[in-house]
């Protein structure tokens, strides 16, 4: 194929490309709009129907849709994309912050994180497939739940099973300021340990109270010494909430804690150290409940990852773009559920930017380009 036209094809996309990602990220698709979440899906299905793509829809009652979309002979081994359709934003924040380009800079929820990404799939495999692309099937599995970690879904399952059978795979999630590509992620396990103890007037009766908030500050120092920094397993302890006025023994706090994780083996132990802070108590009469809220597995740096790796580094120096390097990071993705079943998968390669997760958050405009030009030859080369 030649990428040099395929290069002009895909420029001649611009203002297509930057009027798709601004229709995405004016649609609300957070957590508590499963509706935007459809919206976005439509979009992209029918996008990818009009170049040839079959599409279908698994559907969870309480998240947002997973979209499958497939092209080519899925019985032999095909190439992934991947991404999510979601952002961590409530409803609201597309019209209070739509999308606008200001010196360069692309703003608005989840610009970056990650419906940029999206749109550099969508217009590169309209490139290849106008330019008669065969080489191998090619599946998108796009989430609409992955802020929320899965917590109201079975969509690792269905990572699972709609990865099997694929020989490489490329996560369209955001890319990082220093041209880094993502090989390996921690893990990520949240929870919440809430502490139940008895109410009393500080002044008249100060013995009868049982102080949860005593109990629960204990135990925090006791989850955050489970860190270790050696094996890569951090822990915070980011909310704390207890008690109501200054003048009563609280009855009840609680604290919402996240543990970040480099091998998901190490997990069950970790739920047992948890169990046993559970079962300690400091205060008697107080009593302690631990709730998990989300898991995430942790992605492997596989051999063949590498070996995937080298090969979009290696078209990078052939085609004169800007040099990749591989890195680890300490955010979950759903690449991880791939690596999981062993397909190498080489994640960040979406639109650069940076402050996900934040009103702040941005995309670099030329950078859109960029990876689109980077993504289409190594769909070439692979």
């Amino acid at each position: 194929m030649d990428k040099s036209k395929l290069y002009e094809l895909i420029c001649s996309y611009n203002d297509e490309m930057l009027e798709l990602w601004k229709n995405m990220v004016n649609i609300d698709s957070g957590p508590d709009a499963h509706e935007g979440v459809k919206k976005v899906s439509d979009i992209v299905a029918e996008f990818l129907r009009n170049i040839g793509f079959l599409t279908r829809t698994i559907n969870f009652p309480n998240a947002g849709n997973m979209l499958v979309a497939e092209y080519g002979d899925m019985t032999k081994p095909f190439v992934i994309i991947t991404g999510h359709m979601d952002t961590v934003f409530n409803k609201g924040a597309a019209s209070t912050r739509a999308f606008k380009i200001e010196d360069g800079k692309a703003y608005g929820p989840g610009v970056l994180d990650m419906k940029g990404g999206i749109t550099i799939a969508l217009f590169v495999l309209k490139a290849l497939l106008s330019m008669n692309y065969r080489k191998h099937p090619i599946k998108i599995i796009l989430a609409g739940d992955e802020e929320i970690g899965h917590s109201c879904s079975t969509a690792p399952q269905e990572f699972i099973k709609e990865g099997t059978g694929a020989f490489a795979a490329f996560n369209m999630e955001t890319g990082f300021p220093d041209n880094g590509l993502v090989v390996e992620r921690k893990g990520m396990y949240q929870f919440m340990l809430e502490v139940f103890g008895r109410g009393a007037h500080v002044g008249n009766a100060p013995k009868n109270g049982r102080n949860a908030i005593k109990e629960i500050a204990s135990k925090l120092l006791d989850i955050e010494a489970l860190t270790d920094w050696d094996k890569g397993n951090t822990f915070n302890v980011g909310v704390i909430e207890g008690g109501t006025v200054c003048n009563s023994v609280a009855a009840y706090a609680k604290i919402i804690c996240d543990l970040r994780f480099v091998d998901s083996s190490y997990l069950p132990d970790v739920k047992a150290a948890l169990q046993k802070i559970v079962e300690k108590q400091y205060v008697e009469g107080t009593k302690t409940v631990l709730t998990s809220i989300v898991e995430f597995s942790a992605m492997k740096r596989l051999d063949t990852t590498m070996e995937l790796f080298a090969l979009v580094k290696r078209t990078a120096q052939e085609e004169g773009f800007r040099p990749v390097t591989a890195k680890a990071v300490g955010g979950a993705s759903d690449s991880a559920y791939l690596t999981n079943i062993g397909i190498p998968t080489v994640c960040a390669m979406g639109v650069i930017g940076e402050h996900n997760h934040t009103v702040e958050e941005f995309a670099i405009v030329d950078t859109m380009l960029e990876r689109a030009k980077l993504l289409a030859a190594v769909l070439v080369n692979v």
